[in-house]
């Protein structure tokens, strides 16, 4: 298992995100979901803990094959997904990732917010966590991989019409207000033999690029979320989700009808034969004994705000 520990400040308070980030997940989703592929709402509705008291539970299915590297997608079958659950307790929440194809895989974010610029080092446990398993994101100065990046938000040069805030400037996390951090303890764990280092890696320099974009458009998106209710922005997130389900649900549907009329014409093959090797982690795989460790190419990254 790998864990690291995330820290994303942003110029606002963490009552104002309450607001945001329920905005922020449901526009993203639904942009993100075309052509069968993206994020399925299975179940969205109010939950209370013994621990945490009154909540919010949300169960999502992220379909997402064609956004994986070639060298992944040679080992799974084309029609699977990532089952995502939440509880929310604001301002703090727990999310776990399984695969409907990897039962040994397996990803728990435990996430708090805070009124502070990242200071606290405390913030999970009654010991600080390692330096070197701490990352701060820096959503005005990191660089963006080049499919993420959208000049509307580059935050470097936007400006807030309703709260006059931004541009996010050089030492911003330490002149902002006001200011909050997303703390976010992470935990990848892939336990396949020859395989659980590089997965494990590959999850978080994903989740790592996921949460630099994420809080990157809650900040950009602000003028549009800011002076909802929460009433207001869970009404938006029932209509979004509503689209967002159906945009994933009908191009489901129609890539079937041609799967099927394939298989009917005798024009099908199977999408994957692969050893039990993934399930049990006894066996090596069989492709990298054949073909040799397949190098992850590495993504072409623009700055945050190119000159």
């Amino acid at each position: 298992m790998l864990l690291k520990e995330y820290r994303i400040c942003m110029p606002l308070t963490v009552e104002e995100y309450r607001i945001g980030q329920l905005y922020m997940i449901s526009k993203h989703s639904h942009e993100q979901s075309s052509d069968g592929e993206g994020v399925e709402v299975i179940i969205n509705e109010p939950y209370e803990s013994a621990v945490h008291g009154e909540g919010q539970y949300t169960e999502k299915r992220v379909y997402l094959n064609r956004k994986l590297p070639a060298w992944i997608r040679g080992f799974i079958p084309k029609i699977f997904y990532i089952t995502e659950k939440a509880w929310n307790y604001y301002p703090y929440t727990v999310t776990e990732y399984t695969c409907s194809f990897l039962p040994k895989f397996q990803i728990r974010i435990e996430t708090k917010f805070e009124n502070n610029n990242g200071c606290n080092a405390q913030v999970f446990r009654d010991k600080p966590t390692p330096e070197e398993d701490v990352c701060f994101i820096d959503i005005a100065t990191d660089d963006i991989t080049e499919g993420y990046y959208k000049k509307s938000e580059d935050l470097r040069s936007f400006h807030s019409a309703k709260t006059g805030r931004g541009p996010l400037l050089d030492n911003w996390r330490e002149t902002s207000e006001p200011i909050m951090c997303s703390y976010k303890l992470v935990a990848a764990k892939f336990e396949v033999y020859g395989f659980q280092s590089r997965v494990e890696g590959f999850v978080h320099k994903n989740i790592r690029d996921i949460l630099l974009a994420g809080h990157r458009q809650a900040v950009a998106w602000m003028d549009e979320w800011y002076g909802m209710s929460l009433e207001d922005v869970r009404k938006f997130e029932r209509k979004l989700q509503e689209e967002t389900n159906c945009k994933v649900n009908c191009q489901k549907k129609t890539q079937d009808s041609k799967n099927d009329a394939k298989l009917n014409n005798g024009g099908g093959r199977h999408s994957i034969s692969r050893s039990t090797s993934w399930n049990n982690g006894t066996e090596p795989c069989s492709y990298s004994a054949t073909n040799g460790p397949a190098d992850i190419k590495p993504r072409h990254r623009l700055p945050s705000a190119p000159e």
